[in-house]
Order: structure tokens, then sequence, then C-alpha cells
């Protein structure tokens, strides 16, 4: 279930958060050795690599992953060479996620694809980059741009790594995405219909049943169809999406009301 958090954003669920905690484990041991390790603030200290990525893991251990991802930037920038540099490089990317600074855990991920595409760390990258995105969702009265982006990380995730337990979540995820696609269809449907320009109209509720079908905007869109199609004055339309709706979703709401302005429609031509 994804977790709302007060400015009606989608938060990742436990199960991401926990997909994202195990998948870091063998990054994090790294640092094991040396944990005791002191530290300072993120200024250019020059330190030996094991020492600066301890103190990185110990600012991310207690909280602080904005002060975290800068220290594993700098074992990246002080120790370009070495393997705790690619570790530090997903490290940080995380940091900045748990920070809830998306653009920069996108960035680092990206950062991470390009210099190691074939890493067998390359699923978490992605993953990391789709979350990224699918937190940022607005609601469906703001533009949709982050959405479709969720949408193309999360079928990437989907379609390279298939069997994962990314590619699960991810799949997951796209069923909310793609409510968020067609609630915004809905809403500029219901606007052009208000407006009386019923094709226009027509045009946003058919993209919703053609192409978001297994949303919950469905039925609705079925409703405002036979709205429409009666308003432009062809009741077979009506008619055809009326049936629809009913063989479907023969219990809901939707259909009641279509079924009564049918019938209303119908008695108004016999009585004319």
């Amino acid at each position: 279930m994804t977790i709302l958090a007060q400015n009606g954003q989608p938060r990742a669920s436990g199960r991401a958060r926990r997909i994202l905690a195990a998948s870091l484990i063998p990054l994090a041991l790294a640092a094991c050795a040396t944990s005791g390790a002191k530290h300072g603030d993120t200024a250019y200290v020059a330190r030996d690599v094991e020492t600066l990525y301890a103190a990185a893991k110990e600012r991310l251990d207690s909280g602080q992953p904005k002060i975290a991802a800068a220290l594993f930037d700098e074992v990246e920038r002080q120790h370009p060479y070495s393997p705790w540099a690619r570790r530090a490089q997903l490290m940080s990317a995380f940091s900045y996620y748990a920070a809830a600074d998306y653009n920069k855990s996108i960035e680092a991920s990206r950062r991470f694809l390009e210099i190691h595409p074939g890493n067998k760390d390359a699923p978490y990258a992605y993953y990391l980059i789709g979350l990224s995105y699918y937190e940022q969702i607005s609601d469906v009265e703001r533009d949709q741009k982050i959405t479709l982006q969720a949408k193309t990380a999360l079928q990437e995730i989907s379609r390279r790594f298939p069997g994962t337990e990314y590619a699960s979540d991810a799949r997951l995820k796209l069923d909310l995405v793609e409510d968020h696609l067609a609630g915004k269809e809905m809403e500029i449907g219901r606007y052009y219909e208000r407006s009386g320009k019923w094709i226009a109209a027509q045009i946003k509720f058919q993209n919703v049943v053609e192409n978001y079908q297994t949303t919950s905007h469905t039925p609705e869109a079925l409703f405002r169809l036979v709205e429409t199609s009666l308003a432009l004055g062809i009741p077979a339309e009506a008619r055809k999406y009326a049936a629809v709706l009913g063989a479907n979703y023969p219990g809901s709401e939707w259909y009641e009301k279509a079924y009564g302005l049918i019938r209303k429609h119908a008695a108004g031509v016999a009585a004319s």
C-alpha cells in the first residue's frame, strides 16, 4: 500500500524501504572494520579512504543523510580510483534519497550507471531513480510530468530486471502511476464537459477507457461518454457505452446513473 505524506504525495511503502535497506547491506559492510573512526564536517580534509567512508556511514546511521551524502561524495573526490569510490557513489545516491533530495539522488544514480553500466548493483541504481520520481508524484490537479517520468523509470526497471524484487515492486507502483495519469485525463475531460466542449471531453474520456482501463477511473469515464454522446446527439453511441458499463461494472453507481440517463433520454424522445 502506498502511504501518502501530508502534502498528498505518495511515499515509498515499507516494502520498498526494506528492499533498499537489504540491498544496501553489502555496500555498507565495507565500513564495519573502521566504524569507530572519528570524523569532522564535510569540508575538504585529506583522509584515508577507510576513515572517510566510515565517517559517512556513521552519519547515515545516525540519521544525518545529507551530511552522509556529502562525505560519500568526498570519498570519490579524494580516492577516485579506489574500489571504495564505486561503493561510495551508490551510497551517496541512497543518502540523497533518504534525505528526500530526489533530484540529487537521480543525478548520482545516473552517474553511477554511466560509469558502471554493467555492474551488479546497476538494478539498485535504476530502482533508486524510479523511487525518486515516484515519491515526487503530486496530486492530479497539478502537472503530471513527474508522474510520466516515474512511469518511464518504473517500466525500465520491470523491462531490464524482470525477475528481481525491484521489478516486482516497480510493477505494483505502476498501478498508482497509471491511476494518477487517468485521474488527470478525467479532470481535464470534466472541465471540457462543463464548458460544453463535448468532442474535446469525449477524447479525454475515451483515452481513459482505451489506455487506462484497469484503473479506478474507467467506470466514470464510461458514464461521461454516455453523457457526452447524448449531448452530441448520438444516442446509439450512448447506449453502446452504457452497455459496456453494465457488462463490466453492473453494480456501480455509474451504471445506475447511465441507465437513468438513457431512460430519461428515451422518454424525452417518445414525448416529442
